[in-house]
């Protein structure tokens, strides 16, 4: 018996651990909060992967240009079969007429065997800063790359937020319709007693059962809601849509804090929006830099080295082909040169002004986005207040249609007015406490909308938490 119940102990609390541990699992994998759903979106959002790999591709590039100082340095060998009979007399060669130096007083067709073998190198050692704002360029693209991933998460960080904010309001609002459901199952309740008694007609029993259909209908349409944002901060975050869990009191958190954080001017110095537009300018001037740089010539270190055989003897004597290979003579070559285009100047010109007026273009948006983000702020601040003064309201007007439910559900019970009436009431009472819920979602949305545009979204998020 000892031994049973021992056993019974230990299984019991075996099972009672395997429960522990699943819970604890559960809570484990649930996300809950707007901090840790925006993190999981920075880090995890599949809608981030293409910038990001255009940032590999400009750094790959950035990488490439700070090798564009090395030489360029060929290695060649050819052994070739043919004749040697020249005539003298200039052309141009095309590139495809081959070499034939030996002219004779009389022509020669044998067949002779030569071959080549040469390395050169050319190496640019001064272009006035060319190749270096060439490697700036390149940076500058980087930069231009990082800048716009920042803004995508900067427009991906408002689109949760918005979506998270929505969510919240249709739980307020799912949990007020339950209410409301109950309301009309107990103003149901009422009708049926009074019409049992036959102090009431049977009718108001399906005005109160259409009444509560409704509702229940209304019920549906708000609970398919709450699915399609939590689908969307799913494929944002990328997180399984049974892991998300809402945090239904930070809407009245946000309310009960009732302050914005204060706009700071580095803040809005630094938004990602201004800091993409401030990028293309800059990436625009050293464009132009470059451009600049291409007016100077190149100053170049030129060399080779190679070595000639053939089966034609150096006395012009037609010798075996065996003859021909292999290397009886060496020359070496070394100088330095420069080139410059002149004619190229014009057309370096016309480059610069188009370059110039990119760079304007760049500037002109910079300006038209900062104004825009100061006019936002303005308007926000204007609603913002408006907000508040609702939020202050609102709460009278519920509390008068809650005493005005009351007692017309009273005197309903007591035979004194009609169900139309009661039904006006509780209308009434509904339409109060969904204001109430959008009256704070609408100023919580404005109240992050400021942080947005003022680059103050961490800000808010620390002081609410």
């Amino acid at each position: 018996m000892v031994i049973l119940k021992k056993a019974y102990f230990v299984c019991s609390y075996v099972w009672l651990l395997i429960i522990c541990l699943s819970v604890h699992a559960q809570v484990d994998h649930s996300v809950s909060g707007l901090k840790r759903l925006l993190d999981h979106a920075n880090e995890r959002s599949p809608f981030l992967t293409s910038d990001s790999a255009a940032i590999l591709i400009r750094l790959a590039q950035q990488n490439a240009s700070k090798y564009n100082w090395l030489p360029e340095f060929n290695v060649g060998l050819q052994a070739d079969i043919g004749t040697n009979n020249n005539m003298p007399g200039g052309y141009f060669s095309y590139g495809i007429v081959p070499g034939n130096s030996k002219v004779r007083s009389e022509g020669n067709n044998s067949t002779i065997l030569t071959d080549l073998a040469i390395a050169a190198f050319d190496w640019p050692i001064y272009d006035f800063g060319g190749k270096k704002a060439e490697r700036q360029v390149a940076a500058s693209n980087v930069q231009v790359e990082q800048s716009k991933f920042n803004q995508s998460k900067y427009q991906l960080q408002a689109f949760v937020i918005d979506n998270y904010l929505q969510w919240l309001r249709v739980e307020d609002l799912l949990s007020i319709q339950q209410l409301n459901i109950q309301r009309n199952i107990e103003i149901r309740q009422s009708v049926m007693a009074l019409a049992k008694s036959g102090i009431k007609a049977g009718v108001d029993t399906s005005i109160a059962e259409a009444e509560i259909s409704r509702s229940r209908l209304n019920y549906v349409e708000l609970k398919g809601q709450r699915q399609q944002y939590k689908l969307m901060l799913s494929a944002i975050t990328n997180i399984p849509p049974d892991q998300l869990q809402p945090d239904t009191g930070y809407i009245n958190k946000l309310v009960e804090n009732n302050q914005a954080p204060l706009a700071v001017d580095s803040a809005f110095a630094f938004h990602p929006v201004l800091l993409y537009y401030r990028s293309l300018y800059q990436n625009s001037l050293e464009k132009e830099h470059l451009v600049k740089k291409s007016y100077y010539p190149t100053i170049s270190l030129q060399g080779a080295v190679w070595g000639r055989g053939s089966s034609i003897s150096p006395n012009d004597e037609f010798r075996k082909l065996s003859k021909g290979i292999g290397l009886e003579r060496g020359n070496y070559l070394v100088g330095v040169g420069i080139t410059y285009d002149l004619f190229d100047l014009k057309r370096r010109q016309l480059q610069l002004k188009t370059q110039q007026a990119y760079t304007n273009y760049a500037d002109k948006q910079l300006q038209e986005q900062q104004m825009l983000l100061s006019l936002s702020e303005s308007k926000l601040n204007a609603q913002l207040v408006t907000a508040g003064e609702r939020l202050q309201e609102i709460p009278h007007q519920l509390a008068a249609a809650q005493a005005a439910y009351r007692q017309k559900l009273s005197l309903y019970k007591n035979g004194l007015t009609d169900i139309l009436e009661l039904n006006t009431a509780l209308s009434i009472l509904y339409r109060a406490e969904t204001d109430y819920v959008i009256a704070k979602y609408l100023y919580c949305k404005t109240l992050f909308e400021k942080a947005l545009t003022t680059n103050q979204v961490q800000s808010l998020l620390i002081f609410t938490n």
